[in-house]
């Protein structure tokens, strides 16, 4: 080939590699703008699902949180539940949620599981959406009844370790008794010796002490009660006090051998209640106490102050050791007047059946509900230091 036609060739190649280069940018372009667009939809499905699962997460949260709470703190209208014999958490959960007692069965289900709840019972029970889940548990775990019975107007669900004062304002709150009307039943002494006739084992020595507020103060059973509008208050509070002498009977013989009264188990069970959480602590400070009476030295509790006040208060003074009341046991020696509020089945135990130990001091960090024990004032006052006087 000369060199006119390889000229000439190459000027006719020129025009296809210019179309073929064109072609290819042209590609290049496309294939760019094509992977832009996949890339920008990828990041907006992704913002998208991110987006809706945030979404639904917040939603979840919200409807989980609003489950914990009650499905209608106004509506105190009874509904009758049956809980049928080997039923599970989650059964119970869903035939609650059925019944419209609780918003969901599932967060019920999660709610016994997160607080290690157990023992529920088969049973009739009467629940009403007002009831907490905490409230709605402790009642399936008190049992239910074996018939259906007649709706109550409302449940009085009293906590261990109530004293007849916040009982009134249960009462209050729950029920058309007003406080005033309540704390005055408290204070009828014909309504305290009726019960004392019917039940000597249990208030005898009640009614022998002397300077109490309350005749009847830690004889009134914390326990869920159904309230009728159409019974008396006289009859509800009977039903606390039958409850006590149940827990207390089997104690009665073994409370004369050890030659303590009903009065002083109970307020000593009271103080307990109080001063522990777990069942060791409250052995080991039932006998703390023991050490204290046999040992001539007043309890010096501070359950006592606080009732003596009635006020509840973190941290007391010296000031406010020294009130003029015979409810103090900073000043006063022995167990006082009387119970300072309704203790539970496992206090009044401890009581009872007190851990052996030679301790004559205790006291308990709030932070932590732990207790630290001691048998000199010199050991007491470094604990007190370090775990609480160092913490505030």
């Amino acid at each position: 080939m000369n060199d006119n036609e390889y000229k000439e060739t190459e000027s006719r190649e020129e025009p296809v590699r210019r179309r073929n280069r064109r072609q290819s940018d042209e590609k290049y372009t496309n294939r760019k703008k094509e992977n832009n667009m996949v890339k920008k939809i990828v990041i907006i499905i992704s913002l998208a699902l991110i987006v809706t699962v945030t979404v639904a997460g917040f939603s979840f949260y919200s409807f989980f949180k609003s489950s914990l709470k009650p499905l209608d703190p106004s509506d105190k209208k009874m509904v009758q539940v049956e809980v049928p014999i080997g039923s599970s958490s989650k059964d119970i959960g869903q035939i609650l949620e059925k019944s419209k007692v609780i918003k969901s069965g599932l967060v019920f289900s999660y709610f016994v599981k997160m607080n290690n709840l157990s023992d529920f019972q088969a049973g009739y029970y009467q629940m009403a959406p007002n009831m907490t889940l905490d409230e709605i548990s402790k009642n399936l775990q008190s049992g239910g009844t074996d018939e259906p019975e007649a709706l109550a107007d409302a449940k009085i669900t009293i906590p261990e370790g109530s004293s007849i004062d916040q009982i009134a304002d249960l009462f209050d709150k729950k029920t058309d008794v007003k406080k005033d009307e309540f704390l005055a039943l408290m204070k009828d002494e014909k309504f305290f010796n009726k019960m004392a006739g019917k039940y000597p084992e249990l208030l005898t020595s009640a009614k022998q002490a002397k300077d109490v507020r309350f005749r009847l103060e830690g004889y009134l059973y914390p326990a869920t009660y159904n309230y009728y509008k159409d019974n008396s208050l006289e009859e509800l509070v009977e039903q606390m006090i039958i409850k006590t002498n149940q827990v207390m009977t089997p104690l009665y013989q073994s409370i004369e051998q050890k030659k303590l009264s009903v009065q002083e188990v109970l307020t000593l069970a009271s103080l307990t209640e109080k001063e522990g959480v777990s069942e060791e602590d409250r052995k080991k400070i039932a006998q703390v106490f023991f050490n204290r009476i046999e040992t001539d030295m007043p309890l010096q509790s501070d359950i006592s102050i606080l009732y003596a006040m009635e006020e509840h208060k973190v941290h007391l003074s010296n000031k406010d050791t020294q009130i003029d009341s015979p409810y103090n046991l900073y000043i006063h020696k022995g167990t006082g007047p009387g119970p300072f509020n309704s203790p539970s089945e496992q206090s009044i135990l401890a009581v009872m059946n007190p851990e052996a130990n030679d301790y004559i001091y205790f006291l308990a960090d709030v932070s932590t509900g732990k207790v630290y024990y001691a048998k000199t004032y010199e050991e007491h006052l470094k604990l007190k230091k370090e775990y609480i006087d160092d913490k505030k």
